[in-house]
């Protein structure tokens, strides 16, 4: 039994035992992927291993890039981790408020990210995410070990997707408030629109999903990346501000939860935007075609 589709991504670790009892604590839970940004130890190292104890498979199978959007590709949702206060309108949540949304979209693969133990995540790869956690703590001593934090959100993971229910522990709370759970609602509004004439069965209804799926993260990335070249293009974005803009831009985004049509409906604008910034000349000549096409169509 594991925890399917949830990431668990590692900025810059640069504890080997660190990443041995986070690669423990993650088969505690029955989590199995675990990604490695840039590590500064050796994660396959006798220390390493030594905390793994038993979860070693996990150390080994680690994906290991250089660089956060890498380990993020494929990943349709983002939760990252900060235990310091931001200067954002976002919101901070607790974990059993925000983890649940990595779960909704069941089989879709989703990540939770943790920064280096000296530093956390930085503005620039919290923006990464879409959305962002912090464990409550005694403020007289907040800090918390990264396998410890690690431990906290894949209990919950796992608790909330139902790992444990069958288990003499009692979960009842969980029971009640499984939201992503979604299949049995499903199965009841079928029932339900069955017995109304004036209703299609919701399981005979022909639907497109891909028109509906969110955008993968490096897709939206990609759209990012552009979206940042056209605005110093046109000098609406300066380089000494593009930082902060775009963490707007990002955030703004982020919060739509853009489909993959969408992204690729938002590059064509700007891909058209670049057009026209090349051809202004051309656009000129047909602007003043169509000018007076419809003059001489008024004087008709």
């Amino acid at each position: 039994m594991t925890v399917t589709g949830v990431k668990i991504i590692l900025v810059e670790p640069a504890g080997p035992m660190n990443v041995g009892s986070v690669a423990r604590v993650m088969k505690n839970f029955c989590l199995n992927q675990l990604v490695l940004v840039n590590p500064k130890c050796d994660y396959l190292g006798e220390e390493a291993l030594r905390m793994a104890v038993h979860a070693k498979d996990v150390l080994q199978t680690a994906e290991v890039v250089n660089t956060l959007p890498e380990g993020l590709k494929g990943c349709k949702r983002a939760i990252a981790t900060t235990a310091r206060s931001r200067d954002w309108e976002i919101p901070l949540e607790p974990p059993r408020i925000a983890l649940p949304w990595l779960l909704e979209e069941i089989g879709q693969p989703s990540a939770l990210i943790f920064g280096p133990e000296d530093r956390g995540l930085s503005n620039e790869e919290l923006n990464y995410a879409q959305r962002f956690m912090r464990i409550p703590t005694n403020p007289e001593y907040a800090s918390l070990n990264l396998a410890t934090s690690v431990g906290i959100c894949c209990y919950e993971l796992a608790t909330i997707s139902g790992i444990f229910l069958d288990s003499k522990v009692d979960n009842s709370e969980y029971k009640v408030e499984n939201h992503y759970k979604i299949q049995p609602q499903i199965e009841a509004k079928t029932q339900e629109n069955t017995n109304n004439t004036f209703e299609k069965p919701l399981e005979t209804l022909s639907v497109n999903h891909s028109e509906y799926d969110i955008a993968p993260l490096d897709v939206v990335e990609g759209y990012y990346q552009q979206l940042e070249s056209v605005l110093l293009t046109i000098s609406y974005l300066y380089p000494h501000t593009v930082a902060s803009r775009m963490e707007k831009f990002r955030q703004m985004y982020n919060r739509a939860q853009l489909r993959t049509k969408e992204v690729a409906m938002l590059r064509g604008v700007l891909r058209q935007t670049l057009w026209a910034l090349s051809n202004h000349e051309l656009l000129d000549i047909s602007n003043q075609a169509n000018s007076s096409q419809a003059s001489e169509r008024e004087n008709l």
